[in-house]
């Protein structure tokens, strides 16, 4: 198992109830395929730098989760079949990273926080 975090950029136009739908879908299917999520951070509505498809805003969401390697490229496909997503980021965790992330939603300062720095 490796850990992973994957943002999406969500089409604008969704209504919350279609933005929770479709988290609660990509969760399922993380553990419907021997996964875990770990966390999920809907971000909401964010202007984007650039326009996509003509749409300067987008509907951000986060998921920190755990799954075989192999399960990323289901995933993947299932993204790139959905109307409602723009853009996706896989990104792979290392220890450090899992680390630095549960610290932070735990409220724990980092060293060049607690500085000053």
């Amino acid at each position: 198992m490796n850990n992973y975090e994957l943002m999406v950029i969500f089409t604008p136009v969704l209504s919350e109830e279609d933005f929770k739908a479709a988290q609660k879908k990509y969760e399922a299917l993380v553990k419907d395929n021997g996964g875990t999520v770990t966390h999920t951070n809907p971000w909401g509505l964010k202007s984007l730098a650039y326009p996509i498809a003509k749409k300067t805003t987008g509907m951000y969401w986060v998921m920190e989760y755990s799954a075989p390697s192999s399960f990323n490229e289901k995933l993947k496909i299932q993204l790139l079949r959905d109307d409602n997503v723009m853009r996706h980021m896989f990104t792979a965790l290392d220890k450090y990273a899992v680390e630095y992330n549960a610290k932070k939603r735990g409220g724990v300062n980092s060293s060049s926080e607690k500085a000053g720095v």
